[in-house]
C-alpha cells in the first residue's frame, strides 16, 4: 500500500503471536495512551507527571484509598471475565451494564420481598439471584443470535436502556420504600442481607468470589473440551461446525455465562454498597462499558483480566482525585477510558501484524 505515493505500507500477518510480543504491545498501548492524556492535561496547564502522581496516590496513597480501589475492582473483574468469554468465541456482548442491572433487581427483590428464607443462606441466595437474572436477560440476545443471527452487539445494548429504564420504573413506583420522604429509593436491606466488608465499602467475600471465578475461566478456557470449542469457534465458526461443534451451544453458553457474572456483580453491588435499590446510575456508572476496556487490556486472557480490572480501578479512583484536587472537569478525567479503549484496539494490529514502512524515492 502506497501513502501519497512517498511512503509504502506492507502488512503481513506473523506467524505466532508470543506472550513477549503480546506484553510488549499491551505496555506500548498504555503508554500511548497516557501520552495522549498528557498532551490532554497540559491543554488544561496541568503538570500531566504531577496528574499521574495524584492518580496514584488517589488509588494507593491511603488505607481508605487502597480499599475503595479493591471495591471498585470487584465489578469490573466480574464483568470483564464473564465478556473475555464471550468475545473469545467473537460474541460481542456489549450488554453487561443492562445485566449488572438485572442482577441487582433480582438481589433486591429477594432480600426485601421474599420471606421465609433463612437468614444465613439470604446473601448466597441473592448472588444465585442475580446470576440467573443476568442470565436471563443475556439469553434473549444470545438465542437471538445463535437461532437467526440477529446483530447481538445491537441488541445487547438497546437492552442496557430497557434496564435502567426498569430500575427506574421500579425505584419511583411499586418498590419506592415507605420511609425514604420520595426519594427514588426502596427501603433499606435488613441487616442479615448486607455483605461484610472491610473497612466501610469493601466486601471482600465478592472480590475472593471473582478472583476465583477468574482461574476457574482460565481453567474453562484451557483446559476443558467446551473450553476448547469456544476458541475454534471464535478462531474460524465454519471449520467449527465441520468438527461437529455446536455453534448453537456455545453461543447460549458464553451469553448466559457473560450476562450471569455482571449479574452476580450487580448483586454484590446492592449486597455490598448501597444495601437498598437505587437510581441506576448508584448502582453502577458504567461499569458494564469499562468492563469491555479490561478485556481487551487483558487481550482476553481471564488471568491477566485481574491485574487489568485493578489497574482500570486504579484509574477510576486515582482520576477523582485528580478531578477533586486540580480542578478538572468531569469530562477531562473521563476521557481516560475512551482514550486507552482506542490505543488498545490501535496497537492491536501491530501485535497481529508485521508493518514494514518504506520511504519511495
Amino acid at each position: 500500500m502506497k501513502l501519497f505515493n512517498l511512503v509504502e505500507i506492507h502488512i503481513e500477518p506473523r506467524e505466532e503471536v508470543t506472550l513477549e510480543l503480546t506484553i510488549l504491545i499491551t505496555v506500548a498501548a498504555i503508554g500511548f495512551a497516557l501520552a495522549i492524556a498528557g498532551v490532554i492535561f497540559a491543554a488544561y496547564r496541568v503538570n500531566p507527571l504531577t496528574a499521574y502522581w495524584f492518580l496514584f496516590w488517589g488509588s494507593f496513597g491511603s488505607t481508605h484509598n487502597i480499599l475503595e480501589t479493591f471495591t471498585r475492582m470487584i465489578p469490573l473483574l466480574l464483568c470483564a471475565i464473564g465478556l473475555i468469554i464471550a468475545y473469545r468465541a467473537l460474541i460481542w456482548n456489549i450488554g453487561s451494564e443492562g445485566q449488572l442491572l438485572l442482577g441487582a433487581i433480582a438481589a433486591a427483590g429477594i432480600a426485601l420481598f421474599v420471606p421465609g428464607i433463612p437468614p444465613a443462606l439470604v446473601l448466597p441466595t441473592m448472588i444465585v439471584a442475580g446470576f440467573i437474572s443476568g442470565a436471563a436477560w443475556a439469553f434473549i440476545p444470545g438465542i437471538l443470535k445463535a437461532k437467526y443471527n440477529v446483530n447481538e452487539i445491537i441488541t445487547t445494548l438497546m437492552m442496557n436502556y430497557i434496564a435502567a429504564r426498569l430500575i427506574m420504573y421500579l425505584v419511583y413506583g411499586p418498590w419506592q420504600g415507605q420511609y425514604v420522604w420520595g426519594f427514588p429509593y426502596t427501603d433499606i436491606f435488613p441487616d442479615y442481607a448486607w455483605m461484610p466488608t472491610l473497612g466501610t465499602r469493601l466486601h471482600y467475600p465478592d472480590l475472593i468470589l471473582a478472583i476465583l471465578i477468574a482461574i476457574g475461566s482460565y481453567y474453562l478456557l484451557e483446559r476443558t473440551t467446551l473450553g476448547y470449542e469456544i476458541k475454534v469457534i471464535g478462531s474460524n465458526k465454519e471449520a467449527g461446525r465441520y468438527a461437529g461443534m455446536s455453534y448453537f451451544k456455545v453461543v447460549l453458553f458464553v451469553m448466559i455465562f457473560s450476562g450471569g457474572l455482571a449479574g452476580i456483580a450487580g448483586a454484590a453491588e446492592v449486597a455490598g454498597i448501597t444495601h437498598r435499590l437505587m437510581r441506576p446510575e448508584a448502582i453502577s456508572p458504567g461499569y458494564g462499558y469499562t468492563a469491555i476496556i479490561v478485556a481487551w487490556l487483558a487481550r482476553l486472557n481471564p488471568l491477566i483480566g485481574i491485574l487489568a480490572a485493578l489497574f482500570m480501578a486504579i484509574i477510576l479512583v486515582g482520576g477523582q482525585q485528580i478531578q477533586i484536587s486540580m480542578g478538572l472537569p468531569f469530562g477531562v478525567v473521563n476521557m481516560f477510558n475512551g482514550i486507552f479503549l482506542f490505543s488498545l484496539i490501535a496497537f492491536e494490529l501491530f501485535r497481529k501484524y508485521h508493518v514494514k514502512v518504506r520511504l519511495v524515492m
